[in-house]
């Protein structure tokens, strides 16, 4: 293959995988703002800037498209998340201020317009299409979890905090997190302020410290 053909042969793959993710961002809109049996090919498509028919070549059917885009977004919240919880991966320094600056961090993430969207999403489909429950807790919550205790695991080895299930510390201090903000937030249709989601977070690492800093600290 010649340079100039192997330069248009990348140039072709590079315009699919735009096109590809130019339909799942779209997908992904119109699924979240009409629901999956009113939301249509070709207004996916209109949004997406392709024709209907290139949709459909990319996914075959609309299932498949909101199977496609439920992941997509899924993966990119899940991402936000993992990188909120780096952080952690330093024992050293302010406990409480670390875990106040990723509690920040992981209520933003909660907080943002896509991943209401997808709970939305999940909660009004999840009865046609029970696998996307799989999705959002393999691909998503799962995920999340695991990094999470991993890095409680790792403060409590240090001698930071006091627990024997981290798995189990983790789930607790996102509860008490997460727990409070659909009402603050009147299920996502209200922002919180940066000093509510300060609040918040500052209110979940004061119960959780509580819980688990050692006796001798």
């Amino acid at each position: 293959m010649t340079g100039t053909a192997s330069a248009h042969a990348g140039t072709a793959a590079r315009g699919r995988i735009d096109k590809r993710q130019a339909i799942l961002d779209a997908a992904f809109a119109v699924f979240a703002r009409e629901g999956y049996a009113q939301a249509g090919v070709d207004v996916i498509a209109a949004e997406a800037g392709v024709a209907k028919a290139t949709v459909y070549n990319h996914f075959g059917d609309k299932e498949t498209l909101l199977r496609a885009a439920f992941l997509a977004r899924t993966e990119r919240a899940v991402a936000a998340n993992l990188d909120a919880l780096e952080a952690l991966a330093d024992t050293g320094g302010d406990l409480r201020e670390l875990l106040e600056g990723v509690a920040v961090r992981l209520l933003d993430c909660y907080c943002d317009g896509d991943s209401w969207a997808l709970r939305r999403l999940l909660l009004a489909e999840q009865h046609q299409f029970p696998d996307l429950l799989d999705i959002s807790q393999t691909n998503g919550a799962d995920r999340v979890m695991r990094t999470l205790a991993d890095r409680l695991a790792r403060l409590a080895l240090a001698g930071r905090l006091a627990m024997t299930d981290p798995e189990l510390a983790a789930e607790q201090f996102s509860a008490l997190l997460t727990a409070p903000i659909a009402k603050r937030t009147r299920q996502g249709t209200r922002a919180l302020t940066p000093d509510e989601v300060r609040t918040a977070a500052r209110e979940a690492v004061d119960t959780f410290l509580r819980a688990f800093t050692p006796a001798s600290a």
